[in-house]
C-alpha cells in the first residue's frame, strides 16, 4: 500500500509540473526568462488596453501569458535577435515542418561532439526551418541556454552536458503556434520599435538588466553591450511612450541606477531566483524591480 501511495504521488507531481508547462508553451529556455514571474506579474498588468507590444522578446513568457489572459486585438513582438525572430515566425507558421527535424536532433546523441558540429553549421547558415531546428537544439543542450555571440557575430556558447535536455516538446511548440497566429513579430531595436505604439497600447520591456556590480558578467546583448547609456536611452523612450499615453511595464535589475532613473513612476518589488552564477552559493532569490506608469 505503501509503495502504491508514494507511486500516485510522483504520479500527480509529474502531470502537476506537466500541466504547468502547458500554460506557458516557452519553447526556448532565456537567461532572465520570466516564466517564474508570471504569478508576481499578474497582479501588475493593466486590466484593459488594445494592443500589446513586448520590446525585447527573449523566451515569450510574458506574451504568451498575455495572449491567454486578455486576448488583445493585436501583438507586436521585437527582439534585435534575427535568429530568434526567425525561429518564432517558423514556429508561427510551419510548426508541423519544424517538429520532425527537432525530433532528428533528440534521436542523436547529446554529445560534445555533435554539438559542435551543429553550432558551426549554424554559424554558416542563413535563415530557414533547418537553422530554427538548430537554434533551439543548440538552445537546449548550450551552457544553461545562453545566447551569446563574438565579435563577428558567431554564436559561441560551449556544450552543456545535459543528460535529457528537452529538445522536442511538441504539445508546447503547437500551443505556442496556436498562441503566436495574428502576432507580428520584427527585428528592432527598442528605439525603432516603440514607433508603433499609440494611447491605450500595453508595452512591456525586459531590457538586458543593469549589471548589479562593476564585475557581473551577463551584461552584453548581442555583440553590444547594454549598460548605463543604453539604460539612459531606454529611460527616454519610456518618458516618450508615457506622454504618447501608453500603459508601461518594465522590469530591471534592483539598483540605485535603476530606481533614480525612473524616479516619479510606480515602482513594485519582485522576488526572482537567479540561476546564472559562477558561485553556486550565490544562487538563489533576489529582488528584481518592475516599473508601471499605471
Amino acid at each position: 500500500m505503501r509503495k502504491r501511495n508514494k507511486m500516485n504521488s510522483t504520479l500527480q507531481q509529474y502531470l502537476v509540473t506537466e500541466k504547468q508547462q502547458i500554460e506557458n508553451p516557452t519553447f526556448v529556455k532565456w537567461a532572465g526568462g520570466k516564466t517564474q514571474l508570471l504569478e508576481q506579474f499578474s497582479e501588475l498588468y493593466p486590466q484593459k488596453f488594445n494592443r500589446f507590444f513586448e520590446i525585447f522578446l527573449g523566451s515569450g513568457a510574458v506574451f504568451f501569458n498575455i495572449k491567454q489572459k486578455f486576448s488583445p486585438s493585436q501583438s507586436f513582438l521585437f527582439d534585435i535577435n534575427e535568429d530568434l525572430i526567425n525561429t518564432f515566425k517558423l514556429v508561427r507558421d510551419h510548426v508541423e515542418e519544424l517538429i520532425p527535424l527537432l525530433r532528428e536532433h533528440r534521436d542523436k546523441d547529446n554529445n560534445r561532439e555533435y554539438f559542435n558540429k551543429q553550432r558551426e553549421q549554424f554559424n554558416t547558415m542563413k535563415s530557414g526551418l533547418e537553422k530554427a531546428a538548430i537554434f533551439i537544439y543548440l538552445n537546449k543542450t548550450c551552457f544553461n541556454g545562453l545566447y551569446r555571440v563574438n565579435s563577428e557575430g558567431k554564436f559561441n556558447v560551449p556544450f552543456g552536458k545535459y543528460k535529457k535536455p528537452a529538445i522536442l516538446q511538441e504539445t508546447k511548440l503547437r500551443m505556442a503556434s496556436k498562441l503566436l497566429q495574428n502576432s507580428e513579430l520584427l527585428v528592432a531595436n527598442f528605439a525603432e520599435a516603440m514607433k508603433r505604439a499609440k494611447e491605450n497600447d500595453f508595452v512591456y520591456m525586459d531590457p538586458p538588466y543593469f549589471p548589479l556590480t562593476k564585475t557581473a558578467s551577463f551584461t552584453s546583448y548581442q555583440k553590444d553591450s547594454f549598460l548605463e547609456e543604453e539604460q539612459r536611452q531606454l529611460v527616454k523612450e519610456f518618458q516618450q511612450l508615457d506622454k504618447r499615453g501608453c500603459l508601461l511595464m518594465l522590469s530591471n535589475s534592483d539598483t540605485q541606477f535603476i530606481r533614480e532613473l525612473y524616479e516619479g513612476y510606480k515602482i513594485h518589488t519582485v522576488k526572482a531566483r537567479r540561476a546564472i552564477n559562477r558561485i553556486g552559493t550565490k544562487r538563489g532569490k533576489i529582488n528584481e524591480i518592475v516599473i508601471t506608469n499605471y
